[in-house]
């Protein structure tokens, strides 16, 4: 089976957050199961630069009136199509915002386009191959099934992905002109509350939508976690699927990482040490056995940063140390490093995101916090299973999903391998805290919740099989 992917993102080539990671490990797990993916993603300055060889294989000379070019490439064993159309994607800052931190202000005719190109090469334009189906992530290219449905033909089965529904792709209606698509087009699918909504008009025309945990397929439906669309997601309950994501065993294994100061398993847990160690010299933290608590996340409200923020001093006074790394909302950013300035040697904070100072906090922290409102899967959580490093998580989506809570049973049945809390309050954390200490001061205990984590099956496998069986139903109509 051919599957033509569209994404804004796809690691290791631009990543901004857990989108990147789903994107670019689940086709080379489809792998073995017969399907051939080739992913569409922009031509950012970063991604030009990785791939020097590509062959241009498809030219628009009108797309929402610009110039550009596919061109095709294997890298790192993934199948790509690069949509080179510098109007769009030639330009400082990130993919999504300008160098202030703010968004370009033609985002929506930036991803029209990748959308656009998704949809004419599911309408057979790329010389040579014809895609079975079409997988889509996010708003960025939520279009692609609204284009295949309106603006070429044939049609083919469609699949869009939703990662985190917070972020819609809501623009003014006066761009509607501008899309390309007939006017029934608006109404149909992409009016919302009088303006366009990318994600709804991807909900509405997809033949089959998908979330990225069980948990969070029921949450959307609700208002507390739908934001606005749970009516839309509400009518197409019947072709709702919630798929939990797995993670790429082979760039995240603790047994042979490059990028942490030493490697070991969950039968050699002591020479874990090594990167304890390491990480405590890197944020300068104190040399002592006070337990080690991590965050890698973004500093936003919705990761419950806040509540991060109000427990930092009750984490120190129990005799732990807490290491940040992330950017967000400046407030957010403020409050985390008057908490390092305030107790320096016990809380450290890099403001950015490093991939390989993420590597070794996995590898070094005795716990990772996740105290998000909501999660629709969670990667961090992964990644720390694998590593031995403990999650704390609200229980929500994902999380909920994939954290087996250290309550007195599953510890009995020695299936525990987290800590889960509810709701989402300074004082529910806290007693989380308390409850992680505990636990951490027995090592029999601890080691017995570290081991069972990296016991877990977090792989793509029984995940990749789903998406198959999602697959095969789709083109089979």
């Amino acid at each position: 089976m051919n599957v033509l992917s569209v994404a804004s993102e796809l690691y290791p080539l631009i990543k901004t957050g857990g989108l990147a990671d789903v994107v670019g490990a689940l086709p080379l797990t489809l792998q073995s199961h017969g399907i051939v993916t080739r992913t569409l993603i922009p031509g950012y300055p970063g991604v030009m630069a990785a791939i020097s060889g590509a062959t241009p294989c498809l030219e628009f000379d009108d797309l929402l009136g610009e110039r550009a070019v596919v061109l095709e490439i294997t890298h790192q064993g993934l199948d790509l199509l690069v949509l080179d159309a510098p109007a769009y994607f030639d330009r400082p800052g990130g993919p999504y915002v300008d160098q202030a931190g703010k968004d370009y202000p033609d985002n929506w005719k930036r991803f029209a386009a990748l959308s656009m190109a998704g949809a004419r090469i599911a309408a057979g334009a790329l010389p040579g191959w014809q895609p079975d189906m079409v997988h889509v992530h996010d708003w960025q290219s939520a279009l692609t099934p609204v284009y295949m449905r309106y603006a070429t033909t044939p049609e083919l089965p469609s699949l869009i992905t939703i990662h985190n529904i917070a972020f819609q792709g809501q623009f003014s209606a006066q761009i509607f002109p501008s899309l390309g698509l007939p006017g029934h087009a608006y109404w149909e699918a992409l009016e919302y509350y009088g303006t366009i909504g990318y994600l709804k008009g991807g909900i509405a025309t997809a033949h089959a939508i998908s979330t990225v945990s069980p948990s969070y397929a029921d949450e959307i439906l609700m208002p507390e976690f739908g934001m606005g669309l749970e009516g839309v997601i509400a009518s197409r309950a019947a072709d709702l699927y919630g798929i939990v994501n797995g993670i790429d065993a082979r760039t995240w294994d603790p047994g042979s990482d490059a990028l942490i100061a030493g490697n070991y398993s969950a039968a050699t847990l002591k020479k874990r040490e090594t990167n304890r160690t390491a990480l405590a010299e890197q944020f300068g933290l104190e040399q002592d056995n006070g337990p080690i608590f991590c965050v890698i996340s973004r500093l936003t409200w919705q990761k419950g940063m806040d509540v991060l923020a109000e427990v930092a001093d009750d984490l120190v006074a129990q005799g732990g140390k807490l290491v940040i790394l992330g950017a967000g909302d400046s407030a957010l950013e403020s409050a985390l490093l008057a908490a390092a300035a305030r107790h320096p040697g016990r809380v450290g904070m890099r403001v950015g995101y490093n991939e390989p100072l993420s590597h070794l906090m996995q590898a070094g922290a005795d716990a990772i916090i996740v105290p998000s409102r909501f999660e629709p899967c969670g990667l961090t959580q992964l990644y720390a299973l694998r590593y031995g490093c403990v999650p704390v998580v609200a229980r929500t989506g994902g999380l909920n999903d994939t954290i087996i809570d250290a309550n007195e049973a599953a510890l009995a049945a020695r299936v525990a391998t987290g800590i889960q809390f509810a709701p989402v309050s300074a004082e529910s954390l806290r007693q989380a805290l308390r409850r992680t200490f505990r636990l951490y001061a027995d090592d029999k205990v601890w080691q017995q919740i570290q081991k069972q984590g990296m016991k877990s099956d977090i792989s793509w496998g029984k995940s990749a099989e789903r998406y198959v069986d999602l697959y095969k139903r789709l083109v089979k109509g």
